[in-house]
């Protein structure tokens, strides 16, 4: 498929109600609504519904995420992503490991024709004690819409260069957060650093605030241009669209194809 010469992508960077589903889902629909007909993708931050949480029993709920992005994406005409704490269904749960969490941080990446596809988070961030309460996902995810290739990511994958390599299999990276303060400083040099070894774009989406176990958020979302330069780069509590440019960025990949010369590997999740 012959990708779209542009691709109009809005960020989304605020503050999330803790652990109160409904009420996110009412004030980012707020947010948004002005977006109707004027951008092709929204990016939310992870956990949009809850805030990071290690307890996904309160606040999962594929199923009506699933349904308000689809409302959404529909009322928008554009496609629309963000991650969200995920029940699995008993059938999916491993047979080798009942014993590991029902649980996923499952990025949801729903098109305005209704089709819906997801993310499992591969790096579960132990400090944190993700790894405990959720189970973690086995495989990569690139999700092909308007002809880019776009590849799923979620807050910690971030430090893993071989998981985000590029293997001339995506366009755009995508990485929505809940990336506190204490370490912005290595969030915004990972979303360079993706951005010029892939020479790709890079959308990084963080929230702001503080949240119910005290850790506070700067935002610092970014996007991010194939040479390192963020197009979108701002504090505070907003919305805002840049374009994205097919054109130049396989100009770019022709003009220093330095993807040339990469090394080659496969890669194994476990």
């Amino acid at each position: 498929m012959t990708a779209n010469p542009k691709l109009r992508v809005s960020l989304v960077q605020t503050d999330l109600i803790w652990h109160d589903p409904a009420a996110n889902l009412e004030q980012l629909a707020a947010q948004i609504a002005p977006l109707a007909k004027q951008t092709d993708l929204v990016v939310l931050p992870e956990m949009f519904t809850s805030g990071f949480t290690v307890h996904p029993e309160t606040v999962a709920s594929d199923h009506s995420a699933v349904q308000w992005l689809l409302d959404q994406s529909a009322r928008l005409g554009a496609a629309i992503t963000g991650s969200v704490a995920c029940k699995i269904e008993p059938e999916t749960v491993d047979a080798e490991a009942p014993e590991a969490p029902g649980f996923v941080n499952r990025l949801l990446f729903v098109s305005p024709d209704g089709k819906v596809s997801h993310y499992d988070k591969v790096h579960l961030f132990r400090m944190g004690d993700e790894h405990q309460r959720y189970r973690a996902g086995k495989h990569k995810q690139i999700v092909h819409y308007r002809g880019w290739r776009l590849q799923l990511t979620i807050c910690y994958d971030l430090r893993f260069p071989v998981f985000c390599r590029n293997q001339n299999n995506y366009d755009v990276m995508i990485c929505v957060a809940n990336w506190p303060k204490s370490r912005r400083h290595h969030w915004r040099t990972l979303l360079h650093a993706r951005a010029i070894e892939n020479q790709a774009y890079v959308v990084g989406v963080n929230r702001v605030g503080v949240d119910g176990n005290h850790l506070q958020y700067s935002g610092d979302s970014m996007l991010i241009d194939p040479l390192g330069e963020a197009l979108i780069d701002e504090p505070g509590k907003w919305v805002k669209t840049a374009t994205l440019s097919h054109d130049q960025l396989q100009g770019y990949r022709q003009r220093f194809p330095a993807w040339k010369d990469a090394d080659s590997f496969y890669l194994e999740t476990i």
